[in-house]
């Protein structure tokens, strides 16, 4: 019943209703015991009836599971408060998900042509994959950078690079997501100073970088910078881009390496929302309208093979995200309260035995992603536990998401869930966990307190020492892990091997353009950052100078290191 009958309905008639209400569940509740004795006087199969994160599930979920719930204001409709449907009113009915490929290997030039690929393929937009060095803020030519440029990513170690990565590539056309934490705000100078030389202006950027350092301190280790200094460039970066950059997202706050680690769907939803809640907290604090950067506030969640939980997950994600943005911080705009989110399948669930069978994983996680209302999605190579994907697997990825957009007809519908007394119980019980996360931080004392205290870090360990028991006792069934094992496991599969020379090749690339800079203004430029630094001056325009005089990654770096220090992990096992 929605607030509106309320108003209008007399006392005696709405005390009939309840009435009525109350009847209907009684006999509901007496129907359900018959069933529970019919129920549990049959044999069940040997099997564990929990969600992957370990959460206890009834046999059957009825109206009683809800009986207090209130879905006009729980649920509501797609597009409006609280988005629990979708951040859309017509959702996929009017744009479908952004398909990415997270993509990334070698140099520039080679990651170009895989590019270029597949946009040729049917991709609609690209996703960043750095090499570890880059992800740590090193040259390709630094001596810890030995022996792993291009592997696991892309080496991009100055503006030079950028400009390969996407020659030819309309960067005022494509979305482009980039994947780098620790040193974002540097390479995101560099692909504001690469679309600068395609004559392409920052006003019309489309895109994210990732730039969610707290996860890393929580889960993924990519870090640089203390997290004091760390957060005063995301706050640096929300400021500029909602002036310069008003249509890119400076920041993707990110559940998915938390849930990577071993984090439960709970600890996930609740660890990632609540990094955003002190993002919010720290731009309001800067004295930014929270309406003036909220809205190019963007999320990425894993979608694990627990079908519902996933779905659950998203749809509880929006509901807390539009409530406190709302209530909590004020917001006026519900641009401010619609929470956008990149969805990417879950590369911890792959395995390498039986390869083939992460085609079938990837496909049902990417539908559960689909049915939770992602605005983005990556599906996972088949290859991926492996290697980087091949060519092959890429592509059956990518066509993975285009059978389930234009042949499976989970299109045709908006949130065709909605109302699953199982799925709408379980959103509300994510969320309320979710709640009960938020209070154990605060009594930390926030985010950064918790950090230092090595509870995030805890709370995660824990939960995948958990799930790995789990496996190894049987209890959760693995298929061609602990299960169905028929020896296939060991039939190998085409990877893509990187040439060793690519190191080579890079490492002569820098030293060419290193002779063929201005180092005078190099100089210059890598002062003025480090004195930047020292103030309360935003130090996106200095790290800008940096990039358009071609200083490198490390050298902007360790200018901002200068003042700002190294982090070091505080040991608490």
């Amino acid at each position: 019943m929605s607030t509106l009958e309320r108003d209008v309905l007399s006392r005696s008639e709405l005390d009939a209703l309840v009435r009525e209400r109350e009847a209907e569940l009684a006999e509901l509740k007496a129907q359900l015991n018959e069933w529970i004795e019919a129920y549990d006087a049959t044999p069940k199969r040997d099997a564990s009836f929990t969600t992957i994160s370990g959460r206890e599930l009834k046999p059957l979920y009825t109206a009683l599971d809800r009986a207090d719930a209130d879905d006009t204001e729980a649920v509501g409709l797609p597009g409006f408060y609280p988005f629990t449907r979708g951040p859309y009113a017509t959702m996929y009915r009017t744009r479908l998900w952004t398909m990415r490929q997270f993509a990334g290997f070698a140099t520039a030039e080679e990651t170009n042509e895989r590019y270029k690929y597949l946009l040729d393929q049917g991709q609609t937009g690209l996703s960043v994959a750095f090499d570890f060095p880059t992800l740590m803020g090193y040259d390709s030519d630094h001596p810890r950078s030995l022996g792993e440029v291009g592997v696991c990513g892309v080496a991009i170690s100055s503006l030079a690079d950028m400009e390969r990565l996407f020659e030819g590539i309309p960067l005022d056309q494509v979305s482009v997501s980039m994947t780098i934490n620790g040193p974002a705000i540097i390479l995101f100078c560099f692909y504001v100073a690469a679309a600068e030389k395609q004559g392409v202006s920052p006003e019309v950027l489309r895109g994210t970088v990732q730039n969610d350092i707290l996860k890393e301190y929580q889960a993924q280790h990519a870090w640089v910078f203390p997290p004091e200094p760390a957060l005063r460039c995301i706050v640096d970066m929300l400021e500029w881009c909602s002036t310069h950059a008003p249509k890119y997202n400076p920041i993707s706050i990110s559940g998915y390496h938390i849930r990577e680690a071993g984090a439960t769907a709970a600890q996930e939803l609740a660890f990632t929302l609540r990094n955003g809640f002190e993002y919010v907290e720290r731009a309001i604090a800067r004295g930014l309208d929270v309406d003036d950067f909220a809205p190019r506030l963007s999320f990425f969640f894993d979608v694990h093979s627990d079908f519902f939980e996933e779905i659950a997950k998203l749809r509880a994600a929006r509901r807390i995200w539009a409530r406190a943005m709302r209530d909590t911080y004020g917001a006026k705009d519900p641009e401010s309260w619609r929470l956008r989110t990149h969805a990417q399948t879950a590369g911890v669930s792959l395995t390498a035995q039986q390869a083939e069978n992460n085609i079938v994983r990837v496909a049902y996680q990417a539908m559960a992603a689909a049915l939770g209302g992602a605005q983005s999605l990556h599906t996972n190579s088949m290859d991926e536990t492996l290697a980087l994907p091949t060519e092959k697997s890429v592509r059956i990825a990518l066509r993975t998401q285009q059978i389930l957009a234009f042949e499976s007809g989970v299109t045709n519908t908006i949130d065709p869930l909605a109302g699953s007394y199982f799925l709408e119980s379980l959103t509300d019980a994510l969320e309320q966990d979710a709640q009960a996360i938020f209070e154990e931080v605060d009594a930390l004392g926030g985010v950064v307190p918790g950090i230092h205290q090595g509870w995030f870090q805890q709370q995660i360990a824990g939960s995948a020492m958990q799930q790995q028991r789990d496996i190894e006792s049987g209890r959760r069934v693995v298929v061609g892990v602990n299960d169905f094992t028929d020896g296939s496991g060991d039939i190998q599969i085409d990877t893509l091997k990187i040439d060793p020379a690519v190191e080579r090749r890079q490492v002569d690339a820098m030293a060419r353009m290193r002779a063929s800079r201005d180092n005078q203004v190099v100089t210059r430029t890598l002062s003025d950052l480090t004195t930047a630094c020292r103030t309360d001056e935003n130090i996106v325009p200095r790290i800008l100078d940096c990039a358009r005089a071609y200083c490198t990654l490390y050298e902007i770096r360790h200018a901002m290191e200068d003042v700002f220090g190294a982090y070091k992990e505080p040991i608490s096992f």
